[in-house]
C-alpha cells in the first residue's frame, strides 16, 4: 500500500443527511451548497448553523446566489456580501466564490471586495475559472486576491478530460495556490487523475439517491418540473466517497 497522495477529499453537499454520509465516508473538508443539480447555489443561513454545529471537518460554504453564468451584478454583490457575512456568523471554516466579467476574465474588482469580507476565512476559487478565456491570466488574478485553492475541471466536461489542463495547472501555480480537481470523480477513476495532474486534492459529490420514507403518496401534484420526483431524495454515499479512499491507497 503505498502513501495516500492527497491532503483533502473534499464533499460537495446540500443536506445534513448528506453531512452525515461525507464524514462517515471519510471526507476530510465539506462544501455546503443548496441545490446541488444547478451546479450548487449557496445554502441557507439555518443549514449554514447547522453545519457549522454538526460537523467535524471543516466545512466551506457555496456562496452563488443564483444558477447560470458568474457575470454578477450589483445587487448580486450585495447579496453574496451578506451571505460571506452569514457564514462567519455560522461559525464556517470558509467560503467558495468565482466572479467573472461579460469577457470571461476574473473580476478582479469584485474579487477583491468579496475576499475583503471574507478575511480571516478560507477562500476557494470555484469552477467559474473553467469559463474564463485564459486560465493561467485567471491563476494570476486568484493568487493575487489571496485565494487558497481554485476548483477545476481543466476546462472541460470532467476532471478527466481535462486533465492536460490541470496539470499544467499544477505546473504553473506550484506551492502558491492548491489545484483541486472536480467534475465525474469516481472511484474508477480518482486514482488516474491523481497520478496524470499532480493535484493534491479532489472534490467529488459522491451521489447517490434513497426512496421517499413518506408512506401517503401524491398522485397528482407536483412541487417543480414533472420530471423530477418527488418521491426520490438525493444524497451522498458514505460507500462512494470510502471507494475513491480505497481506490487512492492502492
Amino acid at each position: 500500500m503505498s502513501a495516500f497522495p492527497l491532503t483533502h477529499l473534499e464533499v460537495c453537499i446540500d443536506s445534513i443527511e448528506s453531512l452525515h454520509a461525507a464524514q462517515q465516508g471519510g471526507a476530510t473538508r465539506i462544501e455546503l451548497c443548496s441545490s446541488l443539480a444547478l451546479g450548487g447555489l449557496t445554502p441557507s443561513a439555518g443549514l449554514m448553523r447547522q453545519a457549522a454545529k454538526t460537523a467535524s471537518i471543516p466545512v466551506y460554504a457555496m456562496i452563488r446566489p443564483r444558477q447560470g453564468d458568474f457575470l454578477f451584478s450589483s445587487e448580486d454583490m450585495e447579496i453574496m456580501l451578506s451571505d460571506i457575512h452569514q457564514a462567519r456568523q455560522a461559525g464556517l471554516h470558509g467560503v467558495v466564490i468565482g466572479v467573472l466579467t461579460a469577457q470571461g476574465k476574473v473580476d478582479t474588482s469584485q474579487l477583491a471586495e468579496l475576499m475583503k469580507a471574507a478575511k480571516g476565512l478560507g477562500v476557494t476559487f470555484h469552477r467559474a475559472i473553467d469559463q474564463c478565456d485564459n486560465y493561467t491570466e485567471a491563476l494570476d488574478a486568484i493568487m493575487r486576491a489571496g485565494c487558497e485553492r481554485v476548483l477545476s475541471s481543466g476546462l472541460q466536461s470532467t476532471a478527466l478530460e481535462g486533465a492536460e489542463t490541470l496539470a499544467d495547472m499544477v505546473r504553473y501555480c506550484g506551492d502558491r495556490l492548491s489545484i483541486m480537481a472536480g467534475a465525474g470523480i469516481t472511484a474508477s477513476n480518482a486514482a488516474k487523475i491523481v497520478a496524470q495532474t499532480g493535484v493534491k486534492e479532489l472534490h467529488l459529490s459522491g451521489k447517490t439517491t434513497r426512496p421517499s420514507l413518506m408512506e401517503h403518496i401524491a398522485a397528482g401534484a407536483h412541487m417543480g418540473s414533472q420530471a423530477i420526483d418527488d418521491y426520490t431524495i438525493p444524497v451522498t454515499s458514505s460507500d462512494k466517497i470510502a471507494a475513491v479512499i480505497t481506490a487512492l491507497k492502492y
